[in-house]
């Protein structure tokens, strides 16, 4: 007898449908399953059969029963097929179950028959209501991301019995919370903690605006890496097409959201990450950082430290905006628009320039530690910062810190709306090489332009340079790029601390 039934795959971050055919007919006793599936789903044969059985189903293994997973010619991987082959070998025992070739099953079957957690449930349902599937079920822990798809009927399961029920009992279908552990709070950090650094703040401010990247440069203990992790604060709620996008890529990255992500990612890898763990890729591709950042920021910290190799992986997505991973069988396509904010020490000892410590580099060592970053990774950075050593004041503990006189992120964040509230109403949706477009006043364009000839800019590092002041213009709502809004802007390329001693 002959059965089908659906289910799902991520190719990249998007879904795929699967079509699962079981036959039974006599022969000699054994599962067979075809399709190129991998070791995880060939063990669902151990799993599906003792869930069958401690499910109380009545299912005779001793016929010859072909498993066939389609299409043959795409690699299947992972557990989420179990549900959906268990329901089809009941389906071809004369288990009544409506209709199981116009339903999505996705979900693993532990041994006592209970539906377990599955990566990429999202795209998974995006792509079965695309094709017209009109329903679905999934496992219960998967129902608060399932529920995000408008237009396909999600029912959550508990268990396999449940699963194919017409009529489910209510607790088995609805989510279950209290057994989850709390999560973290996501209240952004807040700039009230930062004590001085006004240029760097003024940067933040200007960044966070026209979501430029941003390179902090300074001593240890300087605050780089405080300022960064409150940047997130500053930026606008994102809409809801970037948040549901959020939600699919960190649910085909098998993060599993429990519910539509509503605020702006920071990821800060540490500097031995792998270039395939930070651009994406792999033998299976999956997201990497740089995607799982995408409509927030990705902070990498000493950035000297990184490889080579793995900063010259950004170039690239710094420029489009996705990154494209092909392979023998196919192309995948990621997104990653982030914010890039990288912080570094000036020297090796990270002590150059400071006015208390001496450093103890030589200047090949300097050389050496800069010349980590590539010129052409630099010229994609469109603001350098330093963060000098602040002033230490120590509280007393009877009397708590005065932090009212700190600027706070909301305060920071009005200002950033109102300036991007600006740029809409002037029509500025997309960063452009088009520089008449920006709006230069004369003498602003020629100081950007006697700027380029001295320093030796490149057309790329000039018009990232016009766009932060076209940014800072915004800020201040003019509808002229002044002079010294370009002045401004130059000040932020400068990049002075960059600047290694010359080596004879």
């Amino acid at each position: 007898m002959l059965a089908s039934t659906i289910t799902g795959s991520i190719a990249g971050i998007l879904g795929q449908i699967i079509r699962v055919e079981v036959d039974s007919a006599p022969g000699f006793p054994g599962l067979f399953m075809v399709g190129l599936p991998d070791s995880a789903v060939r063990e669902s044969e151990s799993r599906i059969k003792a869930a069958l059985r401690n499910s109380a189903f009545d299912f005779s293994w001793d016929r010859r029963i072909t498993v066939n997973l389609a299409p043959a010619h795409v690699r299947k991987t992972g557990s989420a097929f179990d549900l959906a082959i268990a329901v089809a070998l009941l389906a071809s025992s004369g288990e009544p179950i409506t209709d199981p070739g116009r339903c999505l099953f996705l979900g693993e079957v532990a041994l006592d028959g209970s539906l377990r957690r599955v990566p990429g449930v999202l795209p998974i349902l995006i792509a079965a209501r695309d094709q017209g599937i009109p329903r679905a079920v999934i496992p219960r822990a998967n129902f608060p991301e399932g529920q995000l798809v408008k237009g396909i009927e999600v029912r959550g399961a508990a268990t396999l019995l449940a699963a194919v029920r017409d009529r489910p009992d209510p607790e088995e279908i609805m989510p279950v919370h209290q057994n989850e552990p709390p999560r973290p709070s996501l209240e952004p950090l807040d700039m009230r903690d930062v004590s001085g650094q006004p240029l760097a703040r003024r940067a933040l401010e200007i960044a966070a605006t026209g979501r430029h990247n941003l390179l902090m440069i300074g001593p240890p203990g300087s605050g780089k890496t405080m300022l960064a992790r409150r940047l997130p604060g500053l930026l606008p709620p994102p809409s809801e097409e970037e948040a549901l996008e959020m939600t699919v890529i960190q649910s085909a990255a098998g993060l599993t959201p429990r519910g539509l992500v509503t605020v702006r990612p920071f990821r800060a890898p540490h500097h031995t990450a792998s270039a395939i763990a930070l651009v994406g890729g792999g033998p299976i591709p999956r997201p990497g950082e740089i995607s799982l950042a995408h409509g927030g920021v990705l902070f990498l910290d000493e950035l000297p430290e990184f490889p080579r190799a793995t900063l010259e992986g950004l170039r690239q997505p710094l420029e489009e905006g996705r990154l494209i991973v092909s392979r023998a069988r196919a192309t995948f396509e990621f997104p990653c628009r982030f914010q890039f904010v990288a912080s570094m020490n000036p020297c090796p000892c990270g002590y150059q320039g400071d006015p208390v410590l001496p450093c103890r580099c030589t200047p090949q060592a300097i050389a050496r530690y800069q010349g980590r970053i590539s010129g052409p990774l630099l010229d994609r950075i469109d603001m350098v910062v330093d963060v000098p050593r602040p002033e230490i004041r120590v509280p007393c503990s009877l009397r708590p810190p005065d932090r009212s006189t700190h600027e706070a992120s909301g305060q920071v964040r009005a200002r950033v709306a109102d300036g991007i509230a600006f740029a809409r109403s002037r029509g500025e949706e997309k960063k452009t090489e088009d520089l008449a477009s920006l709006n230069l006043e004369p003498n602003a364009a020629a100081t950007l332009e006697g700027a380029a000839r001295i320093r030796g800019l490149s057309f790329r590092a000039v018009c990232r340079t016009a766009r932060v002041a076209r940014t800072i213009a915004d800020l201040a709502g003019a509808r002229q790029v002044s002079r010294e809004a370009v002045l401004e802007a130059l000040l932020f390329r400068a990049g002075a601390a960059l600047t290694a001693p010359k080596v004879a």
